[in-house]
């Protein structure tokens, strides 16, 4: 993928996808601003549409199909906001395809795929497994694989949520986002560097699975288990050859690792501050931000709230 393509397809596909999604809020936090010395935006996320940024990749890489494409169906594979994200988007649109989902996946984001009129099918344990077994589905059935991040359209359409960023906050210093396969921070982070080079681009993962992390570190995409995590959104392995790969390499300025007590406790934090739900994956950004101290302090830093998909008893569990 032509990184320097990236920043103008995230603006087309801002511009595609404008009348199917929300544009979401970004909200000054009294909170964590007080917490970090630093002036901290939260960019809601949790209040898109379906409850996921994923929404915005769903839209405009079926949106960039061709009709032949359309009429003979998709597959996708997803922990579920993907899945959930391209439900929406197939019933709008008028695709068709079953979507797989890990054996694992909470039962609130299954539900939440049903009730978009997704064909919910499992297989699998590791999100990795589910990617390459729906990926095989369409290629034997002459269907288009919807990938949840190896794909220019997907991370272009992840890019609009950099776009709107820009927008609203044209000096921003720095941006902390959830990292599972990439295709978020890969999207936003190549649209808020063309505006400013100099913008520091976080990454978090929980330490329970820190595929990208570590393989960026390796120099190459490893094959390693993940344990279990409220993360269950950035879990799992990343695809061979993904695109994301190179791109996180080339974007990502910082790596951030949080564990599971650090994502609970900054969950519990925005929850009481900010009275509103989140998952795993947007603690583990919010996360990220707090481990990193005052390396902040008096600067502009924006925080992905990526969702809020999480089940009652994950959400007991941290209360």
């Amino acid at each position: 993928m032509d990184i320097n393509r990236l920043p103008a397809d995230a603006v087309l596909a801002a511009n595609r996808i404008a009348a199917y999604i929300r544009e979401t809020p970004l909200d000054y936090s009294p909170a964590f601003s007080e917490r970090t010395g630093a002036r901290v935006y939260l960019k809601l996320e949790n209040l898109q549409i379906t409850g996921s940024f994923k929404l915005r990749g769903a839209f405009n890489k079926l949106l960039v199909l061709s009709d032949a494409e359309r009429a003979a169906g998709g597959v996708a594979a997803s922990s579920g906001n993907h899945g959930a994200a391209i439900a929406t988007a197939m019933a709008e649109l008028g695709v068709s395809g079953p979507i797989f989902v890990p054996e694992q996946t909470s039962p609130a984001k299954v539900d939440a795929i049903r009730r978009a009129g997704g064909d919910v099918r499992f297989f699998g344990t590791d999100g990795l497994d589910t990617e390459i077994h729906a990926r095989e589905y369409a290629a034997q059935h002459g269907m288009v694989y919807l990938s949840p991040y190896n794909d220019a359209a997907v991370i272009a359409g992840q890019g609009s949520c950099g776009v709107e960023i820009a927008r609203q906050l044209p000096a921003t210093d720095a941006v902390f986002i959830a990292v599972g396969g990439g295709g978020l921070i890969s999207g936003v982070g190549a649209f808020l560097k063309s505006v400013n080079p100099s913008m520091s681009v976080v990454a978090c993962q929980p330490a329970a699975s820190p595929v990208m992390t570590e393989s960026v570190r390796a120099g190459k995409i490893l094959d390693m288990p993940s344990e279990p995590t409220l993360s269950d959104g950035t879990a799992g392995g990343i695809e061979a050859g993904a695109m994301t790969f190179e791109l996180c390499r080339k974007l990502v300025d910082d790596y951030v690792l949080v564990s599971e007590e650090q994502i609970a406790a900054a969950m519990r934090d925005f929850i009481d501050a900010h009275h509103m739900l989140l998952e795993g994956a947007a603690g583990v950004a919010l996360a990220g931000l707090l481990a990193s101290g005052d390396r902040y302090r008096d600067r502009n830093v924006v925080v992905v709230i990526c969702g809020a998909n999480i089940s009652r008893d994950a959400l007991r569990k941290i209360i």
